[in-house]
């Protein structure tokens, strides 16, 4: 792509490599030139194309052009387009060049902003994270010294991606890693949600009885905690969810208050017991669908609408859908209910 040619048709060049054969020379050729360019815009359009194209030969090139961006890196590549876009391909093709992910799990990139800086290499991190397990140079051992330097880190979206990088490490000194932070807790709830999930992933159903225990609080954490139990899909899970769902004192709320609006310390929180039932559906036990029906059957139930909005919210099969409304069919606030969360066909 000559220099003189306009930023659009540079662009435009780029995008039009999508459709070219992806081992052409002259497809290589341009991709290589333009990874090369100074502006770190056209350098991420062409790195994106690299890891659509899958061109593995341009390897070399694209550490290369992840090197440069990190001098000067608030003027040579403003909002962090350039590494962000390289980081992805080269995780996408399987690089194993352990240095250039740890250097990119390091960078903390301040630019100016009205009142301030804010941090722009949030997501380098996090990418650069979850691509370091997949170097193979590297000990379990090792892995996680490195990751865990960034469960401090100040970006919510990085600490939450550290932890699934660590839950992908698969390892028991994993697990215990994922079971300390969730037992010091003091995080946002999506990287308590993420502990869970990752300690599910390595221990299997064994951990649902240690998780069971974060259910307790009725809360966002709680919330987490019930939808990462229902990821396990197994008897005991749904097991764990039911016997939460009955130890809650089960009181009708006031009509025209919204679940939301109730404080979330109380034990008869409808917001909560509405989690758990959804987490129940999820579980897709058949044990589960008919704790969920006979809710449903009993009327004078105040979770009947609830279990209803459950089941048809967890992708339930055309049979589950049609026996769900015979069930509500003469039941006029249950069919309203019906209606309200029935899945586009």
């Amino acid at each position: 792509m000559p220099a003189n040619r306009s930023f659009d048709a540079q662009l435009a060049a780029l995008d039009a490599l999508r459709h070219e054969p992806p081992g052409a020379p002259a497809t290589v050729k341009a991709l290589r030139k333009a990874l090369g360019n100074r502006n770190n815009y056209l350098v991420a359009k062409a790195a994106d194309v690299v890891r659509e194209l899958r061109l593995v030969e341009l390897l070399p090139e694209m550490l290369a052009a992840f090197d440069r961006f990190f001098a000067d890196a608030i003027k040579s590549d403003p909002q962090c387009w350039a590494k962000n876009a390289i980081s992805r391909a080269l995780s996408a093709l399987d690089c194993q060049d352990a240095a250039a992910f740890l250097r990119g799990m390091r960078h903390v990139q301040p630019e100016p902003v009205w009142g301030g800086s804010a941090d722009t290499a949030a997501s380098l991190r996090a990418t650069c994270a979850l691509a370091l397990v997949q170097c193979r140079s590297l000990t379990d051992h090792d892995l996680l010294v490195n990751l865990i330097e960034l469960f401090a880190d100040k970006e919510k979206s990085v600490r939450a991606e550290v932890v699934r990088a660590i839950g992908q490490v698969g390892s028991t000194q994993a697990a215990l890693l994922l079971r300390l932070r969730a037992v010091l807790a003091n995080d946002d709830p999506e990287v308590l949600g993420a502990c869970y999930s990752g300690i599910l992933a390595i221990e299997g159903t064994a951990a649902i009885t240690w998780l069971s225990r974060f259910l307790d609080g009725g809360d966002d954490v709680a919330a987490e905690a019930a939808l990462a139990i229902a990821q396990d899909h197994t008897a005991e899970a749904f097991r764990a969810l039911r016997d939460r769902f009955e130890s809650i004192q089960q009181e009708p709320f006031s009509a025209g208050q919204s679940p939301r609006q109730r404080p979330r310390d109380l034990d008869d929180d409808p917001w909560f017991q509405s989690v758990l039932l959804s987490a129940i559906a999820l579980t897709r036990q058949d044990e589960a669908q008919a704790f969920l029906f006979d809710l449903v059957m009993r009327t004078e139930s105040p979770h009947a609408e609830a279990a209803i909005e459950a089941v048809l919210r967890s992708g339930p099969s055309p049979e589950t859908v049609d026996q769900l409304e015979q069930m509500v069919k003469n039941k006029v606030r249950l069919a309203g209910a019906f209606a309200k969360h029935r899945p586009k066909t």
